[in-house]
Formats: C-alpha cells, structure tokens, sequence
C-alpha cells in the first residue's frame, strides 16, 4: 500500500529535489531519535514540519515506509514502530557485527585532528546531559558514532549500519534518562578516543561494543517497563 498522490499530480522536478530533501531530513531525525516510538505523524503534518507541500513530504514518507522506518497506523497517518525485544536483539547483534568493523578499521586510519574533532563532539555531548537535553546529546551521539565509523573508508559498511540506526534510531529516545544518569556512553567514548589515539583496532572496537551492549541492556529494560504500564 502507498500513500496516492492527488489525482493529476506528479512529481516535477523540483518536487522530487524537494522530496530528496525532506526525505534526508526526516531520516536524519529517525536515526537521531527525534521522533519516539508510536509517534504518529500524516503528510500535512510532516509538511507543515519541513516547510514543504504535500507532495515532496508524501514522496519522503512513502520512501521511508519503504525502509521500514514508518508503517501505516490508518489510512492517512503513519507511524514509529515500536521495537519488540526480540527486534532490539537482532539489531543489536547485527550492529555489533557491522559497527565493531568500521571501529577496528578506523584505527588504521585516524589522526590526531579526528580525535580532536571526537574530543569537540564530546565536550558537546556532555554539556547537553550536564542541562537534560536529550535531544541534543542524541544528536552528537549519532555524530560521534559516524566520524568514527567514517574513518574507515568503507562507504557500503556505513550505509549498511545508517540502516540499522533507522531502525533503532527512534528507540534511543528510551536511553535517557538513565544512561545519562549511569554516564555509560561517556565511559565508552573515552575508551574509544584512547583506543583511537593508540590506533589500537581491538581496544577501539571493543569500546564501541561495550558502548552498544550497554545502550541493550538499557533499552531492553525500558521495553520491559513499557510492556508491564
């Protein structure tokens, strides 16, 4: 099932740049976890968001129902998925496959100028905790996550891991605020910039795992309490 567009309509081309654009944006905001799971969301509304029309904002959530990041709640409104455990399991395996690669390559390729620009990131992770802005904070998690895995110079690996954070991206909203509380990302990251800085692959790709284990084990708990209210 697609969203149809109106009759007579069709996707000139500044529609489709627009499209293009609104569906680089909306992606962006699921992987960053702006959108919690069950967040509902229509075309107009998603419109009104982006500063767009229909169309360009149809074209992006058709798009992203088609990568599984939206499905349908009715016939106009669409919705985040909510992962089920036995989801967030398989992910997370996947991604520690995929993620603990691109970490164990990127030691063979960073520099003194990365670990500053990760040690930047940071200082901006931990001032965001430091007020409760989760959303900030989300948004350099995923931007320190993607300067390491980068670095790699596997551009096919990091497509393949912006999948899985599609998919996961909207659950990380659950992280919070325990795994500010337990400071359990800013653990791993440490561990990761020496590691980096060593150019030590195993050390750096065990960070990242460890950094993934822990963002489990904290939504997992958080399903469970949402499954028992």
């Amino acid at each position: 099932m697609i969203l149809e567009l109106a009759e007579g309509a069709g996707l000139d081309r500044q529609a489709s740049g627009l499209g293009d654009a609104a569906y680089r944006e909306m992606k962006e905001r699921l992987i960053r976890g702006v959108y919690e799971p069950g967040y509902k969301m229509t075309v107009r509304a998603v419109a009104e968001e982006l500063g767009i029309s229909s169309t360009p904002a149809r074209d992006a959530i058709n798009r992203l129902i088609g990568d599984g990041a939206l499905v349908y709640a009715g016939p106009k409104t669409v919705i985040v998925p909510v992962l089920r455990e036995s989801d967030l399991k398989e992910i997370t395996s996947i991604r520690l496959a995929l993620e603990g690669l691109a970490a164990e390559r990127a030691a063979l390729h960073g520099n003194s100028q990365d670990i500053d620009k990760l040690r930047q990131i940071q200082d901006e992770i931990n001032s965001a905790l430091e007020v409760g802005d989760y959303t900030a904070a989300l948004r350099h998690n995923k931007e320190f996550h993607f300067s390491v895995y980068r670095m790699a110079g596997l551009p096919y690996l990091v497509s393949m891991i912006e999948g899985l954070w599609l998919r996961i991206g909207p659950s990380l909203y659950n992280l919070y605020p325990e795994f500010a509380e337990e400071k359990y990302g800013v653990r791993n990251h440490e561990m990761a910039m020496e590691a980096l800085a060593e150019r030590d692959g195993a050390a750096l790709r065990a960070a990242f795992e460890s950094d993934i284990r822990d963002g489990y084990r904290s939504l997992r708990r958080a399903a469970r309490r949402n499954l028992g209210s």
